[in-house]
């Protein structure tokens, strides 16, 4: 398991100025989180941190691939992820998110991002995931046609009009004269 103590930030040590962390994560990474989205990957992440007197500006940029499940076939697929995320911390009397404002408990002072992260990570795939075309699985695709095709031929047996729509019908042009 991939130790996520690595990506909790102890605020009060960062000195005022610029800091610049970065993170290499993988399959251990993701398995911790326990997700069912994203399965495995290799991201890297630069995190600038910029410490002002009153608050905190968090630029992440986060690079990589990931393993996703493609939605026609079912397949791991392997999907680039790249973005750049900001998030303005400040310290409060409780932890608390609001948008992108995040407040941190001043007492404590440690900010977890690994969840942040991979926030920015699944916001970053795109809503419809398939493989390129002839990458799918090819004994999968052959199902899915016949049960298009099985699909498509019974909704001709449909189209026939129920009898009790006729005298609906019937109805409609009685109330129309």
């Amino acid at each position: 398991m991939c130790n996520l103590e690595s990506l909790k930030i102890d605020l009060k040590e960062l000195n005022e100025g610029l800091t610049m962390l970065n993170f290499n994560l993988g399959d251990a990474y993701f398995e911790s989180l326990d997700e069912d989205e994203i399965k495995r990957g290799s991201v890297s992440v630069s995190l600038n941190v910029r410490r002002t007197e009153n608050y905190f500006e968090l630029d992440f940029h986060t690079a990589g691939s990931v393993v996703i499940p493609c939605d026609l076939c079912l397949d791991d697929m392997d999907q680039d992820v790249e973005s750049d995320d900001r998030l303005i911390v400040k310290f409060g009397e409780e932890y608390s998110e609001d948008d992108d404002l995040i407040t941190v408990d001043e007492r404590e002072g440690v900010l977890d991002v690994a969840w942040f992260i991979y926030e920015f990570i699944a916001l970053n795939i795109p809503a419809k995931h398939v493989h390129t075309p002839g990458k799918c699985n090819a004994a999968m695709i052959k199902v899915l046609e016949e049960h298009s095709a099985t699909r498509s031929s019974g909704a001709n047996e449909e189209q026939a009009v129920d009898p009790r729509w006729n005298e609906l019908e019937k109805l409609k042009t009685i109330i129309k004269d």
